[in-house]
């Protein structure tokens, strides 16, 4: 991937919510769940039995098709320690299968959200090369809808026009060896060769409702971490864009 080039632009068509809303999810489908195969974080394997593009991870469907538009996450290696992960899947084991991942979902984000690992993100120059590669391929890999960088993850909903697993490498690729190159100039504080977490966790708008909520979610994720007051007030997120006027400096 190239250096990014010009920054998000937040006249974007894309990003404009109301009427053109149901064009972006004209597509949208519900999709049978599917049987477990790979827990939440790691890439999805298709069933021999499923339609190209589907495939599962743990209780519920993921689908990996061009045009249909997907909530990412992806976060640092540091942030969630391999202990607190085997916590989080002792204290779900007993769980019905059809709500283990969601529960396994919000756990995940709010020990995230505490702030475990460096936080690398949380320095305005790593969060601004996050930003610029998120910009970076809008309108022609893929379609950026809303995004946020939060100090130890990033999301983003995007609508693809390539393989999602490929689109998440160019981001982690270059803003990783960014990170590496830049990690003793800036006291980022990584503490391994290892930047980003292997895998990423992606699920797929169902309808307009989905879509509008993850949206908002998106948004309100660092009012929800005790982050900033308001959505518009985080200067790494699409919200300061649809919600109101630019924040005037960093919350950091």
């Amino acid at each position: 991937m190239n250096t990014p080039g010009d920054k998000y632009s937040p006249g974007s068509a894309e990003l404009q919510l109301g009427s053109g809303a149901a064009a972006w999810t004209a597509p949208l489908r519900k999709a049978p769940a599917q049987n477990a195969e790979r827990e939440l974080g790691a890439p999805g394997v298709p069933s021999l039995n499923t339609p190209k593009g589907w495939y599962s991870r743990s209780y519920l469907p993921h689908r990996d098709e061009i045009g249909l538009i997907q909530f990412l996450t992806f976060r640092l290696a540091d942030s969630l320690p391999q202990k607190k992960l085997q916590q989080i899947e002792d204290e779900l084991r007993f769980m019905p299968d059809e709500i283990r991942e969601i529960e396994r979902s919000k756990r995940i984000e709010h020990w995230l959200d505490s702030g475990l690992g460096c936080c690398a993100l949380r320095h305005p120059h790593m969060a601004e090369m996050v930003e610029q590669a998120l910009a970076h391929f809008d309108g022609q890999r893929y379609r950026l809808m809303a995004w946020c960088i939060m100090p130890n993850h990033v999301h983003a909903l995007i609508r693809p026009n390539k393989p999602l697993a490929g689109i998440v490498q160019s981001w982690k690729s270059f803003t990783g060896r960014w990170a590496l190159a830049h990690n003793t100039e800036l006291a980022l504080g990584i503490p391994g060769p290892a930047f980003w977490m292997r895998e990423y966790w992606d699920r797929y708008m169902r309808d307009e409702h989905h879509f509008h909520r993850t949206v908002e979610y998106i948004h309100d994720n660092p009012v929800k971490a005790g982050l900033c007051a308001s959505p518009q007030a985080w200067p790494w997120s699409s919200a300061r864009h649809l919600l109101g006027t630019p924040s005037s400096g960093s919350a950091f």
